[in-house]
């Protein structure tokens, strides 16, 4: 399925920085993430348990799109979604190559 160019600009990709990992009360494979998004915190659900410990995503500066509508994921609200990618059975995130600040702009 082809997506327009229109529908393209609609999504907002920026570097959130992740504060918090803590296992999800209800899923063996997902995470719920604490992250500055640029002076704004949010929640968000991601299902990466079974391919990186907590440690691994912890400060990481990460590549999230931050303005999809919230999902609540096994009861749990998440407001945005970390980008990965996968190849077989190896999941790594999608970071920015040089630091730069929570809340920037991806383009």
């Amino acid at each position: 399925m082809a997506v327009s160019f229109q529908d393209f600009k609609k999504l907002e990709f920026r570097i959130a920085e992740i504060k918090e990992v803590s296992d999800h009360p209800n899923a063996d494979k997902l995470y719920v993430l604490k992250v500055d998004a640029g002076g704004e915190e949010r929640q968000m659900v991601a299902g990466l348990k079974p391919y990186m410990p907590p440690e691994k995503l912890l400060g990481k500066k990460v590549v999230i799109v931050a303005n999809l509508e919230p999902a609540t994921l096994r009861g749990v609200e998440s407001n945005g979604m970390l980008l990965a990618a996968q190849d077989g059975d190896h999941v790594t995130i999608v970071v920015p190559d040089e630091d730069v600040a929570p809340g920037s702009i991806v383009m």
